[in-house]
């Protein structure tokens, strides 16, 4: 029986905010702002790839 792998991401997410801060420099302003502006951007990827996976 192969095991299943749980998906450690919340659903919306391609890349979490705690795995991308992991390689950012050191944020010396805002780090709620960068975060804010990183998952509104991300949620748009995900977004735009399944509205490629639904329409063809």
């Amino acid at each position: 029986m192969a095991k299943e792998k749980k998906a450690k991401r919340k659903p919306g997410a391609c890349i979490p905010w705690e795995e991308k801060l992991k390689e950012l420099p050191e944020i010396s302003g805002d780090e709620e702002l960068v975060k804010r502006v990183w998952e509104d951007i991300d949620a748009l990827g995900y977004m735009y790839i399944w509205q490629c996976l639904l329409s063809f």
